[in-house]
């Protein structure tokens, strides 16, 4: 299938983010990437389900202008919600240690939009994985902030992290979905373009 979908198709990743380039990389894709600085926006009133797949078209009608015949693109967007409440990437310590805290002996939801785009083909879709963490302590949130990088990340954290590997307690669902793609359900969308 992937040999297949590498001959028929130029695929373009439409995102900056280092795990998402490492998930399709250990998929066994080649792609190049392509990345677009223009502001994404979207409506309070739609679903959180839609607000993560409104985003990922977003970034996609941002990049398809110049879409060739032979070009899939992919992009995605990935919201973390705690009690219907959006944790967007913190600006500052104080705010990740607010929502790392927030999220400490507590169930959270994290929703990946993805969308893929060719010149005849449009499929979007969004997978959500429930992540529950352990109690953390302020002394594990403080060594989580200072020695990683919870800047780039909705929520505060990356699963892969640290504090992923000794805070959390459980996940349902699809654990590469929280590093940044739901790679098994993306498979399964990418064999309908061939």
């Amino acid at each position: 299938m992937l040999k297949k979908l590498s001959e028929q198709y130029n695929i373009i990743l439409g995102s900056a983010s280092p795990r998402r380039k490492e998930l399709l990389t250990d998929l066994g894709l080649i792609f190049s990437i392509q990345t677009t600085n223009k502001e994404e926006t979207f409506s309070r009133l739609l679903k959180q389900e839609e607000i993560a797949e409104f985003l990922a078209k977003q970034k996609s009608e941002f990049l398809s202008e110049d879409l060739q015949q032979n070009d899939l693109l992919i992009t995605a967007d990935t919201i973390v919600s705690f009690k219907d409440e959006l944790l967007n990437k913190p600006k500052n310590k104080e705010e990740a240690f607010r929502t790392l805290n927030k999220l400490s002996e507590n169930t959270h939801k994290v929703i990946t939009g993805v969308c893929l785009k060719s010149k005849k083909k449009e499929i979007v879709f969004s997978v959500t994985t429930l992540v529950t963490f352990n109690a953390l302590s302020e002394e594990e949130i403080h060594h989580y902030i200072n020695k990683y990088n919870p800047y780039d990340k909705a929520g505060a954290y990356g699963i892969q992290d640290w504090i992923g590997k000794i805070g959390i307690n459980n996940i349902n669902g699809s654990y590469t979905n929280v590093v940044g793609f739901p790679i098994s359900e993306l498979y399964q969308h990418l064999k309908l373009f061939i």
